[in-house]
């Protein structure tokens, strides 16, 4: 449903929004096209009727099975529900972790070091791990920085180190690694310590 394929000039907005799907249909001027992205629209319509509803049932879960860990990710900026519930039940239980570098190699924040008798091998299992935890912890990196103007900070400093995907790829991790202490402490996201860690 691109402008481009009928020599049109974009839309301008993201129709996955529902608030900017209005007149959509009617930019393309030929009559089976605005039908198809009618009916195109209606099925987002319905699935966004579907997500609401989905979404709603899973928070209502995740304050029956574990509400303080819930609100806690909603503390960090940009963590909205969906990436809460994806972390806290990908997660399980972060007690299953002795040490953060085990829940960083899980979430594939960090390759898997290669070891044999105490002497280190360079790298392995790049994709061992939870993908579902390595996705929501980019994500929240992104939003991070999105959200708060200490993220946008960080970002910038470990850019001029490291260039953008890498700076993103670290803040991926110290996040993860964030996210691990605040569950097993029982705390909040706390932002002057998080900036303090990445100095």
């Amino acid at each position: 449903m691109t402008s481009h394929q009928y020599n049109l000039p974009p839309l301008g907005k993201r129709i996955a929004y529902p608030a900017n799907r209005e007149g959509v249909a009617e930019h393309f001027a030929d009559r089976v096209v605005r039908k198809s992205i009618s009916v195109d629209l209606a099925l987002l319509e319905r699935y966004d009727e579907i997500l609401r509803g989905l979404e709603l049932d899973l928070v209502r879960q995740a304050k029956q099975h574990d509400p303080q860990a819930f609100h806690r990710l909603r503390t960090i900026p940009g963590v909205g529900k969906v990436l809460a519930l994806t972390i806290l039940y990908e997660i399980h239980d972060v007690h299953r972790f002795e040490r953060v570098q085990e829940f960083a190699s899980y979430a594939r924040l960090v390759k898997c070091a290669k070891e044999s008798a105490g002497k280190k091998h360079g790298t392995s299992g790049a994709k061992m791990g939870n993908v579902h935890l390595k996705w929501a912890f980019s994500e929240a990196a992104v939003l991070f920085v999105r959200h708060s103007p200490e993220g946008k900070r960080l970002l910038a400093k470990l850019e001029k180190r490291h260039g953008k995907g890498k700076a993103l790829s670290i803040l991926a991790h110290k996040l993860g690694r964030t996210v691990y202490f605040m569950l097993r402490r029982g705390k909040a996201f706390d932002r002057q310590r998080f900036a303090a860690t990445m100095t």
